[in-house]
C-alpha cells in the first residue's frame, strides 16, 4: 500500500487486471497506454494515465517503487530512470537484464504464471465482490484461432482474446 506503480500496456489483458490488483492494494497507479484507452483505465483505477503517443513515460516520472513491463523492447530498454533506488522492475515479455538494474540500484524480474490454487480463489473472491473485473475484448469461436491470434499480436486490444471452444 502506498507504493507507486507503472505500468506498461495498462489496457491489455495482463496490464488492465494488474491496474485494478494494483489499486485493490493501495499503490498508486500510473498506466501507459493510448489516449482513447484514458477513461477506461481511470475507470479501472489508475491514478493517472501517460499517453505513450505522445508522451515519454520517463519525462513524466521519477522514484516509482515498481514498473511492470507487458510490452518489452523499447519500453524495457527505459525504465532506469523512473524507479527509485531499491526499486523493481518486472517484465512479463522477457527476462530483464539484470547487470543493469544492479548498475542501477533497482532489482529486476521475470515473471512466468504458475498457478496458486490460493491466489486464484483469492482473485475469484475479488471478482465475485465486483472489486476487480475480467477485462474481455472478444469471443471467438476455436474454428476462428487464426484470427484470435493475428489480433492477439496487433498489440492494441483492450483486455483478453477468448477462444470459445464448446458452442
Amino acid at each position: 500500500a502506498g507504493q507507486s506503480v507503472l505500468i506498461h500496456g495498462a489496457a491489455g489483458g495482463v496490464g488492465s487486471m494488474a491496474v485494478q490488483l494494483a489499486h485493490w492494494v493501495g499503490a498508486n497507479v500510473i498506466g501507459t497506454a493510448s489516449v482513447r484507452n484514458r477513461d477506461f483505465l481511470r475507470g479501472l483505477g489508475a491514478d493517472e494515465v501517460i499517453d505513450y503517443t505522445s508522451t515519454r513515460f520517463e519525462d513524466m516520472l521519477h522514484d516509482v517503487d515498481i514498473v511492470l513491463d507487458t510490452i518489452g523492447g523499447d519500453t524495457m530498454e527505459r525504465p532506469w530512470s523512473v524507479l527509485k533506488k531499491g526499486g523493481l522492475l518486472v517484465s512479463v515479455f522477457s527476462p530483464p537484464p539484470k547487470e543493469q538494474a544492479k548498475a542501477h540500484g533497482v532489482r529486476a524480474l521475470f515473471f512466468v504464471v504458475q498457478p496458486n490454487r490460493a491466489e486464484l480463489i483469492q482473485i475469484g473472491d475479488l471478482i465475485d465482490a465486483g472489486q476487480v473485473q475480467p477485462v474481455i475484448e472478444t469471443v471467438f469461436p476455436l474454428s476462428e484461432a487464426r484470427q484470435a491470434f493475428e489480433r492477439a499480436l496487433s498489440g492494441h486490444t483492450r483486455g483478453k482474446i477468448i477462444l470459445r471452444v464448446v458452442s
